[in-house]
């Protein structure tokens, strides 16, 4: 059974995300610890999914943010407006001139490499996307009079306050409403949830959102954290999971959440912070589709390729509403996004589908 997707010629926007959009400053092959320069790129885990389908896939997306209107703000937005995503449902908050009452998110992000793992150490306290709330955004405007064919957002935005997570179950409810597939990224981080309720409120949060989400994403530790579901014989380290035991997993989530139409995760062997065994699997109509494998993977920066296989599942089922496809775009362009720096994808389609296809590294000329 396919998805029930709207045509491209009823909405204004294939796909929109809502989440937060952070100023990402890498530090290259170094340490953020000892950097004394670093590169500016632009980045949040639910952005990037619309950064991807406009810029590999050629659809028309937009992403739901805040900033500030200060020079920080609109260097953001500039790097969202190169990479094609509509701005129309920017918010924009006047500037205190100190960042006392609101601010806009930075993102140190060293890549690792071989034993060093990646690190990520967020500024994002008091920021303008994390005091957006109820209200403040018109859904009946963009889902019922602008049209989206696909709404995605996920547990990072709505782990940033509680008005954030009200606001997310508030945009869930709104796309159901007007026939939008939802997808939700659990994305689940302990450092996010630790100071506004732990483990319990990450429950709380996310079993309400989950009970109005059609394409459920996320690994083992997600399902088991986000929603407290567990499974006797799961192995909680991701890296060495058994395939078996995350199939019981979904069997046992979309028993409760009979919504779930969709249940996706990448499988990850981290080897080294370099070398990982990287391939997919999606849960659709009662059956389970694996990717192609990619072993031994080797990679760049490992940061957004979640997202990008995201947004490859998402295209998957836009354009062919085929589970098998999905989980094959969503795979290869999570592998492709690994091997170039940022948290975007700077893959084309024509690149994706050769990966698909088992297209070697041959050089191109």
């Amino acid at each position: 059974m396919s998805l029930s997707i709207k045509s491209r010629e009823s909405c204004a926007f294939d796909q929109i995300s809502l989440g937060e959009v952070m100023l990402r400053l890498d530090p290259g092959e170094g340490r953020i610890r000892t950097a004394r320069e670093f590169k500016a790129w632009e980045g949040g885990g639910e952005y990037n999914t619309s950064r991807g389908l406009r810029k590999c896939f050629g659809y028309k997306t937009a992403v739901v943010t805040a900033f500030v209107d200060n020079e920080i703000g609109h260097l953001i937005e500039d790097f969202i407006m190169q990479g094609g995503v509509a701005t129309d449902f920017i918010q924009w908050r006047p500037d205190d001139g100190i960042g006392r009452t609101v601010r806009n998110g930075l993102n140190f992000t060293e890549r690792g490499f071989g034993i060093r793992g990646a690190v990520g150490n967020p500024d994002r306290g008091n920021t303008a996307a994390s005091q957006l709330k109820p209200g403040d955004i018109d859904w009946e405007h963009i889902f019922g009079k602008l049209g989206v064919r696909w709404f995605h957002t996920g547990g990072i935005f709505a782990a940033l306050s509680a008005t954030t997570a009200e606001l997310t179950v508030e945009a869930v409810k709104a796309a159901n409403k007007h026939g939008t597939v939802v997808s939700y990224d659990l994305n689940y981080r302990p450092s996010l949830w630790k100071t506004i309720g732990g483990l319990k409120k990450a429950q709380e949060v996310n079993r309400e959102i989950a009970k109005y989400v059609d394409v459920m994403i996320g690994n083992e530790e997600d399902f088991t954290a986000s929603l407290g579901f567990e499974v006797k014989g799961v192995d909680h380290n991701i890296s060495n999971i058994e395939l078996d035991a995350f199939k019981a997993m979904i069997e046992t989530a979309v028993k409760e959440f009979s919504n779930f139409k969709v249940a996706a995760t990448t499988l990850r062997g981290v080897k080294t912070a370099t070398v990982n065994d990287w391939s997919a699997i999606l849960w659709h109509d009662g059956k389970f589709h694996e990717s192609r494998k990619y072993p031994d993977l080797e990679i760049l920066d490992r940061v957004g390729g979640g997202d990008s296989f995201a947004s490859g599942v998402q295209f998957g089922f836009m354009e062919f509403n085929d589970a098998q496809k999905a989980v094959e775009y969503g795979a290869a362009h999570g592998a492709l996004a690994s091997t170039t720096p940022g948290d975007t994808s700077m893959a084309t389609r024509k690149e994706v589908e050769k990966t698909m296809g088992g297209g070697g590294a041959r050089v191109v000329r």
